[in-house]
């Protein structure tokens, strides 16, 4: 397979697409997804679908009190193609981890519900999927008594988290100033405090501090001094609707949906727990499955998409090895350079990194008659590239390093 020890030496020095550019929150490739939201809007529901798993989803408030963990794989026709090329021993997909979060309610970033041992849980995710309800059923509690997704997002789930970022950059500050007190030569520069004034705007106003408009410094300044700051963690709205009103794409709560993307909010997808419940269920009947969808008119389910916005949201991709004995897909950070990306797959490829052996997989596809790469390199689009060369998405790399015994 590729990416197989090679202790060949050269190659020459790569190219390297633009860097990307600075962002919001950890650069690393264990990021996490939460599941956020009401209580009963469908979080559980969703992240039983995800990840294939049977974690608690009743019907009452907080069924829901430890965040249940777990992985699912990410979708991928370019991964399934290789697969079924080279049929290989093993086959590992890219994996996206998801967290289900206890339901939010009113007064949560002053101890109300699970307080803030809850909001401890968002702390330690990435990124959210914030699950909005957006379906009347008198049989399913609402933990307001009333639908309404407008004020689910402005007057609690935002409030809530915008509460929380306040308190925590209290203290922030607090420790700031104590560390001034004790050596009055670490006072910040005047670009730190109209920093925070600005945060302290934000926040009062419950505008996500995601949302500002930041310079490249302030955006190094608040991953260094604010990290767990929720406000930061991008968001995918999934709009939970009932069967009916997904079969006809919409109903009466779109519009309010809508006011939240142009108040801040990020990607939103509708989609119908219910719907892909039933889906779900029909796995093992292929003939009831096919004409489940047959009445859907083209609909198909719309978890993939859900995982692959996740994904991306946090900044990830990921490059393929692929041989006989495994094809497999290993997530990096986006802009990751070739030796980081060796060492995903072991530690020692990045500390003897030689060179790396790259075609696009569009290439491949293309231009490969099998599993050769000769008519890859007869067309000049296999590639050897340095310590420099940003890694692209669906990469196929061959690494090539040299690990020399440390001395005793």
């Amino acid at each position: 397979m590729a990416a197989l020890v090679d202790g060949k030496k050269g190659g020459r020095k790569g190219t390297a697409p633009a860097p990307v550019a600075p962002r919001f929150g950890r650069v690393k490739s264990n990021l996490k997804m939460g599941i956020l939201g009401l209580p009963n809007v469908g979080k559980s529901s969703l992240f039983n679908l995800l990840t294939e798993q049977s974690a608690q989803a009743e019907n009452f408030p907080f069924c829901t009190i430890d965040p249940n963990e777990s992985r699912c794989p990410v979708p991928d026709q370019r991964f399934k193609w290789l697969c079924e090329l080279w049929q290989p021993a093993s086959i590992i997909p890219a994996y996206l981890h998801v967290t289900d979060i206890a339901g939010l309610i009113r007064g949560a970033s002053e101890g109300a519900g699970l307080g803030n041992a809850f909001l401890s849980h968002i702390q330690a995710v990435d990124g959210l999927y914030h699950v909005i309800r957006a379906f009347d059923d008198p049989e399913v509690v609402h933990v307001d008594d009333s639908v309404d997704p407008k004020e689910t997002w402005s007057e609690t789930i935002m409030y809530e988290l915008c509460r929380k970022d306040q308190a925590y950059i209290q203290g922030v500050k607090e420790r700031k100033e104590a560390e001034l007190k004790r050596d009055p030569k670490k006072k910040p520069t005047p670009a730190y405090y109209s920093m925070m004034d600005k945060v302290d705007e934000m926040l009062e106003a419950n505008v996500p501090l995601r949302n500002g408009e930041w310079s490249l410094e302030d955006i190094a300044r608040i991953n260094d001094i604010m990290p767990q700051a929720i406000t930061l963690k991008p968001i995918v709205y999934l709009i939970n609707i009932d069967k009916r009103s997904f079969l006809r794409k919409g109903n009466k709560w779109f519009a309010p949906i809508k006011w939240v993307q142009s108040h801040g909010g990020g990607t939103i997808i509708p989609f119908s727990v219910a719907w892909e419940q039933e889906l779900w269920h029909l796995r093992d009947d292929p003939a009831g499955r096919e004409a489940f969808l047959a009445e859907a008119n083209g609909l198909k389910s719309v978890l993939p998409r859900i995982v692959k916005v996740g994904y991306n949201v946090l900044n990830l991709c990921y490059f393929f090895t692929a041989g006989e004995d495994e094809v497999r897909a290993w997530t990096i950070p986006t802009g990751a350079l070739a030796p980081e990306a060796a060492g995903a797959i072991h530690t020692d490829f990045e500390r003897g990194f030689i060179k790396a052996e790259v075609m696009a997989y569009s290439d491949f596809k293309e231009l490969a008659t099998g599993k050769s790469v000769a008519p890859i390199k007869a067309a000049g689009k296999y590639r050897q590239e340095g310590k420099q060369y940003v890694v692209q998405d669906g990469d196929i790399i061959h690494f090539m390093f040299n690990v020399t015994a440390k001395k005793k």
